[in-house]
């Protein structure tokens, strides 16, 4: 038996919902389309729900019963928790207007005959509060429009049947899985494309964070007062858009745009030139919210806001981590001070710095078989990170590093861990150093060229593999989804013909013979040493200058025999 039932429970809104009612010890029917069982479940277990409270059903919201198993047990649901709605840009009238419309009406007359009935709770939008006049001039799309149209149906049927139906009308929800709205202009930010801050010095685009918001549609039900009303959730310190977009500008490194074009002007340029849906220029407006009635029940229910930049940057840092959707995401992933880091930030085993042209992806098989606390970071300027000093990286981490791990290095990222090992001995337990550059032939002089960074922001993930003599896999599709960006493929050849210089091949010699500390070497076969080191490498056949993505399992094998130490003192 089952006191609440979520509708649209697999999605980005309904999912949060059922956890934050299973965390708090409800039982809870999860209704979900065709395949979403799977989803839902993968995505608890990912967050480490406990399910045994739940209870996942086939439904279809477009359908008069739902489309409910007729064997499920309704006599004790006191609260339905309608999630289920189709939210994209581009949508057809009739698929908006059957699950936004149609099956929002079906929701209240199946939850009017549930005979232990407390509450409905229904979620539209911030945008609704707005008078209509003001909203003629735009073409709203599908979604905009059914929303509009359900909003004043769902309530007039409610007061006619006596259903007590509470409508949250969120702004923008951040958390993981968001992906639509404000996402694509940050993911313009990111790449580069944000020529310029659509609307104006005012403009406000409004947030509100996923976990609160479940919290807040929960308590709901507990307050009776709520019943038959509407309730705009947003938080109202969010900063105007242009304030926004330069904090998370900041918080990833990359460049704001310094000027504004008013929504009129973009509305009258051809989509071609400017990019923008007109579907989302409704939102992006001056117009200010009254929240006084939803920040008052929150306050009832002892809930409080997070602080809206804290929002904005580990919502930005999900999205970098997903490469906006497309992968899954390390949600130890992040940015620190512009740098990208992933792993234990305090306590690793072992901290990897990458070569060239990968990042820090190129390490994800080896942290894996290590089985250890580790932390591997994309260097600045290369990756994901900010541009910035390549041997600042270790000085400026490892100051909140509380353990003693070995430095592992590639390639590249060989000199920074040799710099920071001959500097601070006593904080580090030893170096690996994988098919160092400096102790091989030097790269031909067209990969050192200016050209060569043209060609490089240009190739696919294929063509990488294929030069790299790297099979296809996660690791290269990072590396070449981020030497497209601005400037990376530049900074990678930069960087690959300073280290390439004779004065930095010997300094590096140098500190190699001088290292007071436990040192292993690794090289690929195919890609030996050709300069003598002070230690014989350990070599890995069938391979070359990447044995860390085609051999990993003897690389981490390797790294292993290096004992970590507990810090002293």
């Amino acid at each position: 038996m089952s006191h609440s039932i979520v509708l649209g429970a697999a999605g980005f809104i309904g999912r949060a919902v059922v956890a934050q009612l299973l965390e708090q010890g409800e039982t809870v029917i999860a209704a979900v389309r065709p395949g979403g069982e799977q989803r839902l479940g993968a995505w608890l277990r990912a967050s480490a729900v406990d399910q045994r409270g739940l209870r996942v059903v086939a439904c279809d919201i477009t359908a008069r019963d739902l489309g409910l198993p007729a064997d499920l047990d309704v006599t004790d649901i006191r609260d339905v928790y309608n999630c289920a709605a189709r939210f994209a840009f581009g949508l057809g009238k009739d698929d908006a207007y059957a699950v936004n419309v149609t099956g929002a009406l079906n929701m209240l007359d199946w939850a009017a005959t549930l005979p232990a009935l407390r509450r409905v709770v229904h979620i539209t939008g911030y945008r609704i509060t707005v008078e209509e006049s003001d909203e003629q001039h735009y073409d709203r799309g599908a979604y905009g429009a059914s929303k509009f149209e359900s909003d004043p149906l769902l309530r007039r049927h409610a007061a006619e049947r006596g259903i007590p139906l509470t409508i949250a009308n969120p702004s923008s929800v951040l958390g993981p899985g968001q992906y639509v709205g404000l996402a694509s202009i940050v993911e313009d930010l990111w790449h580069g494309r944000l020529l310029a801050i659509p609307g104006g010095r005012e403009t406000f685009v409004p947030i509100v964070d996923l976990d609160y918001f479940a919290k807040f549609l929960i308590s709901l039900p507990d307050q009776a007062d709520t019943a038959g009303r509407s309730l705009t959730v947003l938080d109202p310190r969010t900063p105007v858009l242009p304030e926004l977009i330069r904090l998370l500008a900041g918080h990833l490194g990359v460049r704001a745009p310094r000027f504004s074009v008013p929504v009129g002007v973009i509305e009258k340029l051809p989509r071609a030139l400017t990019g923008a849906d007109p579907e989302t220029l409704p939102f992006i407006a001056d117009d200010r919210y009254d929240t006084s009635a939803a920040d008052e029940f929150a306050r009832a229910a002892g809930l409080a806001m997070p602080e809206a930049g804290s929002v904005l940057r580990t919502w930005a840092d999900h999205l970098v981590a997903s490469r906006f959707g497309a992968v899954e995401e390390d949600p130890t992933a992040g940015f620190v001070d512009g740098t990208w880091v992933s792993g234990d930030q305090s306590n690793p085993d072992y901290v990897f710095l990458h070569g060239l042209p990968v990042d820090s992806e190129s390490w994800i098989e080896v942290r894996a078989a290590l089985e250890a606390p580790s932390l591997a970071v994309d260097l600045p300027g290369l990756g994901r990170s900010a541009p910035g000093e390549i041997d600042d990286v270790l000085p400026r981490l490892m100051r909140t590093v509380r353990s003693r791990p070995v430095l592992v290095g590639h390639s590249l990222g060989c000199g920074p861990v040799l710099r920071y090992a001959a500097a601070h001995p006593d904080r580090i337990s030893g170096v690996v150093l994988v098919s160092p550059a400096f102790l091989q032939s030097r790269t031909g002089l067209l990969l050192r060229s200016p050209l060569a960074a043209t060609a490089l922001r240009r190739m696919t993930a294929a063509t990488l593999a294929a030069r790299l003599g790297l099979p296809a896999g996660p690791a290269v599709d990072s590396a070449a989804a981020n030497l497209r960006r601005p400037g990376v493929a530049r900074r990678t050849i930069a960087a690959l013909r300073r280290a390439s210089t004779r004065a930095r091949r010997d300094e590096l010699a140098s500190l190699l013979a001088r290292l007071e500390v436990p040192v292993r070497l690794i090289a690929g076969a195919d890609d030996p040493l050709t300069i003598t080191a002070p230690r014989e490498p350990a070599v890995i056949e069938g391979t070359g200058h990447y044995p860390q993505l085609t051999h990993p399992g003897q690389v981490a094998a390797e790294i292993a025999r290096i004992g970590v130490h507990a810090p002293t003192g």
